[in-house]
């Protein structure tokens, strides 16, 4: 059963720099990278599939090495201008909250991640209604939505059980 959103891989600009470029794709973006600035997680510059996988693919090169940058700290490098280009999560909150535009991966680069629950055989045998809650569920929750409830408690800093309570609310549950 999928939750109904992808959450792969999303490679970031500023917002600002999307417009004034008119880039909606990586590959519109590599004929800039050169002179940009790019930070990664330490695991997105090691995967095969990950940081060498997609220089290969989009050829992009850029000004220097890109750093080694915790994730949650380089959304905020792109916001500030410390860098220029970087790869997060597609439901992230801050995407939203900083002004962010993710990419498109017009080369389908990234496989899909899509979000699914994972229960143990004994919990279900023991809380059999867990399976009718989960399987309500199925196919309802939008990459969107899903990054607007991030953004709720990322950025607001909405308790998380009350973000997914209201969540459910609207589909009725």
């Amino acid at each position: 059963m999928r939750a109904g959103f992808n959450n792969t891989f999303a490679i970031l600009i500023r917002s600002a720099d999307a417009r004034r470029l008119r880039l909606k794709t990586i590959r519109d973006a590599a004929a800039y990278t050169p002179k940009w600035k790019a930070a990664f997680g330490y695991e997105f510059l090691e995967r095969e599939d990950g940081y060498k996988g997609l220089a290969r693919t989009y050829h992009l090169r850029f000004a220097e090495p890109p750093r080694v940058m915790d994730l949650t700290l380089s959304y905020r490098a792109l916001a500030s201008g410390a860098v220029d280009l970087i790869a997060g999560d597609a439901t992230n909150g801050l995407i939203k909250g900083l002004d962010l535009f993710m990419l498109e991966d017009d080369r389908r680069y990234f496989p899909p991640y899509d979000a699914m629950p994972v229960v143990r055989a004994q919990t279900l045998a023991a809380h059999p209604e867990l399976r009718t809650a989960i399987e309500r569920l199925a196919g309802r929750i939008s990459e969107e939505t899903m990054r607007e409830m991030n953004y709720d408690v990322d950025v607001h800093h909405r308790d998380a059980a009350v973000v997914v309570r209201e969540f459910l609310d609207r589909l009725g549950s």
